[in-house]
């Protein structure tokens, strides 16, 4: 009788267990059902919010991933500007070096009016390598000049940049605007720390008609990417990256997938503080300004001296 008593109840308790574990793994396998089916609408509802946004900047193809740093990408940045016509140029032009190892970012900001030498055509300004071929003739005319690798590009029509702002960040990304803007920008921005929406912050980095002109523009430009970044990183952003990335797949052109793109933003994102720095081309004292009739008012640099200024920022041995 003693022993029948003693294995009734573990028997039981054995049950038991088996059990609440059961439990555990249906709830689990339940979830993740859950949050892969609501993953996947977020998705496709965001890329139907950017169906027809398409942007067609030709074919590409980036150089080759450094082994001897395998962790380093380097992208090139652009946003667009369409004219009407179908042609656009780049008012923005920057390199993202993403170090996926240490998580460090630095971007290099190139000033829209630099004289380049662009492959296959005459000198130009920088900004109209793209209207001449897209976005492989500003990749090869950024490399050519300053000798940056580039792995891959993404490109951004400002109507779309908008949208993606406002998608991202429903209650805008706060900016501390230091004077009055209007000219040129289609919205009138007045003094103070306040939350700007995709539109207002949009005219924010494209306002240059002040004394500071471009490198004013390219500063704030820097300012609007570190702010972006600093809300991007809010744990509560995780579970817009899905939408987002549905719409980034249809506002934002790239040579990256769908899957790349969910699995890079997911990396930096659960990489939580990332250190970012940036830096304008052309670099203090390393340059002039110049008149040329086919191509206007230019800035003309020492390319040598930027070069060497490119490779100790981004600590890398550049050609």
């Amino acid at each position: 009788m003693k022993e029948d008593q003693y294995e009734g109840p573990v028997r039981r308790r054995r049950r038991r267990k088996l059990r609440v574990g059961r439990l555990f793994m249906t709830i689990l396998f339940i979830a993740f059902i859950a949050i892969g089916l609501f993953s996947y609408f977020q998705y496709k509802e965001g890329k139907k919010l950017a169906s027809g946004n398409e942007i067609d900047p030709g074919s590409f193809t980036g150089d080759v991933v450094d082994p001897k740093k395998p962790s380093v990408e380097n992208f090139l940045l652009l946003g667009i500007d369409n004219d009407g016509t179908g042609k656009s140029r780049t008012d923005t032009m920057m390199v993202l070096s993403w170090d996926k190892k240490s998580g460090s970012i630095r971007l290099v900001s190139f000033m829209r009016d630099i004289y380049a030498d662009i492959p296959g055509f005459k000198s130009y300004k920088l900004n109209t390598a793209y209207y001449l071929n897209g976005v492989q003739s500003t990749k090869d005319t950024i490399t050519g000049m300053f000798g940056i690798p580039i792995h891959h590009y993404a490109i951004v029509d400002f109507d779309n940049f908008e949208s993606i702002i406002d998608i991202a960040f429903p209650k805008g990304i706060e900016i501390n605007v230091q004077k009055e803007m209007h000219e040129k920008i289609g919205v009138t921005l007045m003094p103070g720390k306040q939350n700007l929406n995709g539109k207002e912050l949009l005219g924010y980095a494209r306002f240059r008609a002040d004394a500071e002109g471009d490198f004013g523009r390219v500063a704030r430009q820097q300012e609007v990417i570190s702010a972006v970044k600093e809300e991007a990183l809010r744990p509560r952003m995780i579970r817009h990256v899905p939408k987002l990335s549905g719409a980034i797949s249809g506002f934002i052109q790239t040579d990256l997938t769908a899957k790349d793109e969910i699995s890079k933003a997911l990396n930096l994102l659960m990489k939580g503080k990332v250190d970012l720095k940036t830096m304008t081309i052309p670099v203090e004292g390393t340059y002039s300004f110049n008149y040329y009739p086919h191509a206007g008012s230019v800035i003309e640099v020492d390319v040598e001296k930027n070069k060497e200024a490119i490779s100790a920022f981004l600590n890398m041995k550049i050609d």
